[in-house]
């Protein structure tokens, strides 16, 4: 059964930075859109950053725009969240997601899509 493993969280001072990777298993990130989302407790998941494998092209939410960067290393078949200058609001449970498509100008959460079991990040101030 494909899977996908989240790895590099942590605990780190606001100010901060942490690399998150994202890899599957039992397929591959060939053209498709990888999409980092996370989830503080008490909140819905919102996603953070998006990658289409394929094109290269990105996509940032707001609130991380400028501190974080999504990038794929084809060669590992690896998608990384590069996460600086980390907030006490950044704190949340990271999962990545991916979808098998030929764009990606929307979050893969379709039934489709497939999930890691997340990575902790936990920032205090």
């Amino acid at each position: 059964q494909a899977v996908l493993e989240e790895s590099g969280g942590g605990s780190v001072h606001a100010g901060g930075s942490l690399r998150l990777s994202c890899s599957p298993s039992y397929v591959t990130f060939v053209n498709t859109c990888v999409g980092w989302f996370r989830q503080a407790p008490g909140k819905e998941r919102e996603g953070v950053a998006r990658i289409w494998t394929l094109g290269g092209h990105t996509y940032y939410a707001d609130s991380v725009k400028g501190r974080f960067i999504i990038s794929q290393d084809r060669t590992k078949d690896a998608v990384y969240l590069q996460m600086n200058g980390l907030k006490p609001e950044d704190t949340g449970l990271y999962y990545c997601a991916a979808e098998s498509r030929t764009r990606c100008v929307a979050w893969p959460t379709s039934v489709d899509a497939l999930w890691g079991q997340g990575t902790q990040v936990t920032v205090s101030s």
